[in-house]
């Protein structure tokens, strides 16, 4: 546990360091407030942009952070310093992760309160951040496992980044891309952050979301058993 603490801390002063990776637990949140206060249309939906913003910080600002820290950290040989002073792979990753999970935390906190939502669904919506972001946590961990460079994991990220971020927004245009978006699970969060009012969950949403887990979490234990973070 203090491995994880210590490991916790260091990232915190690398943030404060790093503005890429700060801009990015940061910069949704600010465009959801903007958005939601300065555009009005008629028969817009209720924080439109807020749930929009909401889902495409899932889909980035996790699983870019959480790759660029450990792809940078293993192509510096940072890392091998930490594991050479009796951190364990799964300390660092533990630490690195509560890290990166918890800043994105606090931008979900900032997005709740743009949306100005009583009590009830302000913990519904923090619920639903906090289980898309831990998915996009475990394949970002994955990409950055398996990465040697910054430059080999950034051209894994860009594009899987692109999809769960700009397929829930393209399907609101386009029904074709609807139909593929709902395999995802970031659609899936998008759709049931729409629905958040009703409370109304249905049950292929939360299947889907899991399955979608699941395989996130295998593709890591594959990347951690062939790479580990050496």
């Amino acid at each position: 546990m203090s491995n994880i603490i210590a490991i916790f801390k260091k990232q915190m002063k690398d943030t404060i360091k790093n503005k890429t990776i700060f801009i990015q637990f940061i910069m949704f949140p600010i465009l959801a407030l903007i958005m939601n206060n300065a555009v009005k249309i008629d028969g817009m939906p209720e924080n439109f942009f807020v749930n929009l913003f909401a889902t495409m910080y899932i889909g980035m600002a996790p699983l870019t952070s959480i790759t660029a820290i450990i792809a940078e950290e293993k192509e510096k040989n940072t890392l091998r310093v930490l594991l050479m002073s009796n951190v364990k792979p799964r300390e660092y990753l533990l630490g690195i992760g509560i890290y990166v999970w918890t800043m994105c935390m606090l931008g979900a906190a900032l997005l709740c309160i743009s949306a100005n939502y009583e009590l009830k669904l302000s913990l519904s919506f923090m619920v639903v951040m906090a289980i898309g972001i831990l998915a996009s946590l475990l394949i970002g961990a994955a990409i950055g496992t398996w990465s040697k460079t910054q430059m080999a994991a950034t051209s894994i990220t860009v594009p899987i980044m692109m999809v769960l971020s700009f397929l829930p927004m393209l399907s609101i245009f386009n029904t074709t891309i609807a139909k593929i978006a709902k395999y995802i699970y970031s659609q899936q969060i998008h759709l049931i952050l729409n629905q958040i009012g009703s409370l109304k969950i249905e049950l292929h949403s939360i299947c889907i979301i899991v399955i979608n887990m699941g395989v996130a979490a295998v593709l890591f234990r594959i990347a951690y058993k062939k790479c580990g973070l050496a």
